[in-house]
């Protein structure tokens, strides 16, 4: 425990240990679920099975559990305690296609169940309320952010989560960037493609210019910025000049104004396009903007020293590009951190065939308990460093009367 946690450290010391107790002998439970979850691979707002196996695992530990909050079938919330402060975990569970848990959501999920189990053993002794939020959609929908907009997190005082990679990453060496994603439909006029192809507006061309425009802009753009793209329709046949092209676009930059700037930037690309070729064309938001992550100091310190304990050292090593979250709109709202733990051995590369291996090797299996365990003794310090308390409190109540 930091300085200041409480005047009596043997008792805290104490709960800390019931954590342990209760998180460890949980392990099976832990592992079946993270296993299970990733057996049964399920795409963004169709979280069917996952949703249902935590809600089950907290139904269990008497949790209030409710599921299909804030309009998403596939989200839940599963609260126990009554304490001032209340602690958030989120459980992401949602796979990607074709490669199904390339990105870990299994041990997600795993670990956020363990800590809610870990706290809810002492939640009494703690003064707090426990609050785990599964959290639908993370890959492409963000979910998260539609549980921010329905007030999820309006009585949260601290969320956090832990999402597995190849190294023990400490939350201050973990960016993430924002995120615009939309798409650009070209409408043109279909024409003969051998008899009467000047009678067409050649959609695909609108397509074809834009793209160029775009591999052109990236000489300009800042060396941590991202674009990515393709094309979803251009065409069907080549004897038809084709009147439709669509176009799946994502820009990211790690603040909101630089990302919107480039956004800009881009859309005139696309605009290009359509002045060349004479289609119409229309752009529009695919999903919500996600924010970069605000990783908060004072947890991710305590966090070091929690997951420490496990015998893991979170390197401060800044780890570069790592892509975007959700989980950055709700860090912008309430203190928040998402640290990384390592799958020990672990060679893949997070979004490869070879991660979704290792996401149920034993060494995810460690790593979902050791997760869960940093997770609840970093809450356990956070609730009972009195100073730290007394300001996250404050917080949140400035929050909730802006």
């Amino acid at each position: 425990m930091i300085d200041g946690a409480h005047p009596k450290a043997s008792r805290w010391d104490a709960v800390d240990d019931e954590i342990r107790d209760v998180i460890t002998g949980a392990r099976p439970q832990l592992v079946r679920l993270s296993h299970y979850i990733h057996e049964h691979p399920e795409l963004a707002f169709a979280e069917h099975r996952a949703v249902s196996a935590v809600a089950e695992a907290a139904e269990r530990a008497d949790f209030d559990v409710r599921v299909g909050i804030a309009g998403l079938p596939t989200a839940l919330t599963a609260t126990f305690g009554d304490g001032d402060m209340t602690v958030g975990l989120c459980a992401e569970y949602d796979a990607l296609p074709a490669i199904g848990h390339a990105c870990g959501h299994n041990m997600i999920a795993a670990s956020a169940v363990g800590a809610a189990l870990g706290l809810r053993a002492v939640a009494d002794r703690l003064g707090v309320r426990v609050k785990l939020i599964g959290t639908p959609a993370e890959e492409h929908g963000h979910g998260k952010i539609r549980l921010v907009e329905g007030g999820v997190f309006d009585d949260v005082t601290v969320a956090m989560m832990v999402h597995p990679s190849r190294n023990d990453v400490h939350p201050d060496a973990f960016r993430t960037q924002a995120v615009h994603r939309f798409a650009a439909t070209y409408a043109g006029r279909a024409a003969h493609a051998a008899a009467a192809p000047q009678a067409g507006v050649n959609a695909a061309d609108a397509a074809v210019i834009a793209q160029v425009a775009i591999g052109l802009l990236r000489q300009q753009v800042a060396d941590a910025s991202r674009i990515g793209l393709f094309v979803r329709e251009a065409g069907r046949v080549t004897n038809v000049i084709p009147d439709r092209a669509v176009v799946e676009c994502e820009v990211r930059a790690f603040t909101t104004d630089e990302c919107e700037r480039l956004t800009e930037r881009i859309t005139a690309c696309f605009r290009a396009g359509a002045l060349a070729t004479g289609a119409t064309l229309t752009l529009e938001r695919t999903e919500p903007d996600c924010a970069p992550l605000k990783q908060d100091a004072r947890l991710g310190a305590l966090y070091a020293r929690a997951v420490a304990r496990t015998g893991r050292t979170a390197s401060t090593d800044d780890q570069g590009t790592r892509g975007s979250t959700d989980m950055g709109n709700v860090s912008q709202l309430v203190p928040s951190i998402h640290p990384m733990i390592g799958i020990r051995g672990s060679r893949g590369a997070s979004h490869s065939p070879e991660f979704a291996r290792d996401a149920i090797s034993p060494a995810a299996d460690d790593a979902v308990v050791d997760g869960a365990l940093a997770l609840a003794w970093t809450a356990s310090a956070a609730a009972g460093d009195a100073r730290l308390r007394r300001e996250l409190l404050a917080e949140q109540a400035r929050r909730a009367d802006a």
